[in-house]
């Protein structure tokens, strides 16, 4: 699967809160930290600062 960064990770290691796009699918993928709850199997919840998410709005064009 390939992502392309286009918010946060700024820590210089990938393992930071990030948002990615995937190419061609219309989707975007989020790297956060895991919230307890619980989802349906293949699923996760995961936290990322706002900051970050406002970020890739503005990156796709919001």
């Amino acid at each position: 699967m390939h992502l392309v960064k286009i918010a946060g990770g700024d820590c210089g290691r990938d393992d930071c809160p990030t948002v990615f796009t995937m190419p061609h699918s219309g989707m975007v993928a989020v790297q956060g930290y895991t919230v307890d709850r619980e989802t349906p199997e293949g699923e996760s919840v995961v936290s990322i600062p706002a900051k970050v998410l406002l970020e890739a709005a503005r990156a796709l064009g919001g």
